[in-house]
């Protein structure tokens, strides 16, 4: 018999609920996946504000759920379990999603799963291309994590083979946006900008790519930097910034790096599919660089639909259906949100 899994998220400045069916094969169909984003509250401060965000959780919870139950056309009673983000994310956030998710399994004394915020980011996948092959690759890139890592079992068993050691690629995004007096998030107006410029104009480093660098690591604070000294020398000769060109090639930057690690560590790890998810994965460039890239090596390619990408309720949803379907154990209604918590740790 199916059953039907409530995901919660509430790490950073979205509050998503989804709901999903698990299938008797083990396959999970997605019914509803409504989110509230506090982005527009967090836009005058050029970053997300902690104690913001947590306040609109608190707001956005329990109207977000009821879209979500009447957008699939079920209510609280046909819930079977839920999952909800444990970590990692803001730890005031946080809190918000596990004690909502706390007090819904409590009054309908169903089983409870914390997972893991970055593994959801996988296991969304799924939900668009169905089973994952085991192993394979996933190329997690949003606005805290940049990260590669082997998945062997997406409910139990993922290794990180490489992270970032600074500033992620998303958080990059944002503060060139700012330097080139874009809005905030960055993704999306540099994205834009730079399908009119020349990635080629200008020649950014490419961070952590040299014979002494850790291969599978990332580094985009020296491209940020470098990018700002540009933009500073341009206005200091009284030229005019050329803001399309400045950001395709910086946005190429990004691109060449992630996509030549990841299909690199593909080869080494004998991995023939990567999975590239995260909010940085609906960029356009990047999309289309690891599709050439991806073919050009004989490598499978897998990347959710732009929606399914950013944060959302489905993808822990998604990832709690496959927690159930392995058969892993609960949580206790004790545990805590973890700010920090490892990503080889699938759920508590």
């Amino acid at each position: 018999m199916s059953r039907i899994i409530m995901g919660i998220e509430s790490s950073c400045d979205e509050t998503g609920v989804g709901l999903v069916r698990l299938h008797d094969d083990g396959t999970v169909e997605l019914l509803a996946d409504e989110v509230a984003s506090s982005v527009e509250q967090h836009a005058r401060f050029g970053g997300v504000v902690p104690e913001v965000a947590s306040r609109a959780h608190l707001e956005a919870m329990v109207p977000t759920t009821v879209r979500a139950f009447e957008k699939a056309g079920l209510s609280l009673s046909d819930v079977d379990a839920i999952a909800v983000t444990a970590g990692p994310g803001l730890a005031g956030a946080l809190l918000v999603g596990v004690s909502a998710a706390k007090a819904y399994a409590t009054a309908l004394d169903v089983p409870l799963y914390g997972v893991n915020h970055l593994a959801g980011h996988i296991a969304v996948d799924t939900l668009q291309h169905g089973p994952l092959p085991a192993p394979c690759l996933a190329l997690l890139v949003s606005g805290g994590h940049t990260q590669l890592l082997r998945v062997d079992d997406i409910a139990s068993e993922i290794t990180e083979l490489g992270s970032t050691v600074d500033d992620a690629a998303g958080e990059a995004y944002d503060k060139v946006a700012r330097v080139l007096g874009l809005p905030y998030p960055g993704g999306p107006p540099i994205d834009k900008a730079a399908k009119n410029g020349n990635p080629a104009a200008i020649a950014f480093p490419r961070g952590m790519t040299g014979p002494r660098d850790a291969k599978n690591d990332f580094s985009f604070s020296g491209l940020k930097t470098s990018v700002a000294r540009w933009v500073e020398g341009a206005a200091r000769r009284g030229e005019e910034i050329p803001v399309d060109d400045v950001a395709a090639s910086f946005q190429e930057a990004v691109a060449d790096v992630l996509t030549m690690k990841a299909i690199r560590a593909a080869k080494e790890q004998g991995i023939g599919t990567i999975v590239i998810s995260g909010g940085v994965a609906a960029n356009s460039r990047l999309s289309a660089l690891a599709a050439e890239r991806c073919e050009a090596a004989g490598i499978e390619l897998r990347v959710p639909r732009p929606r399914l990408c950013t944060d959302n309720g489905a993808m822990i949803a998604a990832l709690g259906a496959h927690v159930v379907a392995a058969k892993r154990p609960t949580a206790p209604l004790d545990f805590s949100a973890n700010p920090a918590l490892p990503v080889n740790v699938v759920s508590l």
